[in-house]
């Protein structure tokens, strides 16, 4: 028994240290869970994270003025068709209290494929997560919990990046 438990904390610990060397990437020492994580889709619908537990979740907050958002958008998009992380539900969610047709026009530009935009209409999900900044992307585990932030922007097809998720998924 306590050899498990040793083997566990070896490999908990190596996950954070692999990690350590991406960029802008915190991990939390405890995950954590969160009530009602609402958004609503381009139709206004509500869209409730509960009914994605079992995959793995990528919010990522983004806004059309925010320069880094379009720096990192291309390969969020990527990420989204990577066959090592099939389990992975992406939403990008519009912070910037834009309209839809900006947003729009937004992804059109950017030339972004395989995702879908949300939005965040009062900004409620940003309050709840205490955001400073954008771009962030918070990711939760297949049990809704929140396990990892990344503040600012990244490479999302980063090999190390990938890698990490991977062991997540």
């Amino acid at each position: 028994m306590r050899l498990l438990i040793v083997f566990i904390l070896l490999m908990s610990n190596s996950f954070a240290n692999e990690a350590m060397d991406i960029k802008n990437l915190v991990i939390n020492k405890e995950p954590k869970r969160y009530d009602s994580l609402t958004f609503l889709d381009i139709k206004n619908d509500i869209i409730n994270l509960k009914d994605y537990d079992g995959n793995l979740i990528l919010l990522n907050f983004w806004a059309t003025w925010c320069l880094p958002c379009k720096e990192e958008m291309p390969s969020l998009d990527k990420l989204k068709n990577n066959k090592n992380l099939d389990n992975l539900k992406i939403f990008p969610i519009n912070v910037g209290q834009e309209n839809h047709q900006k947003a729009k026009a937004f992804f059109k530009k950017l030339e972004i494929k395989n995702l879908e935009f949300y939005f965040d209409s009062k900004i409620t999900l940003a309050k709840k997560f205490g955001l400073r900044g954008i771009p962030t992307t918070i990711l939760f585990n297949k049990n809704g919990f929140e396990f990892a932030r990344i503040i600012g922007s990244i490479d999302f097809n980063d090999e190390k990046f990938i890698d990490w998720l991977s062991r997540y998924n």
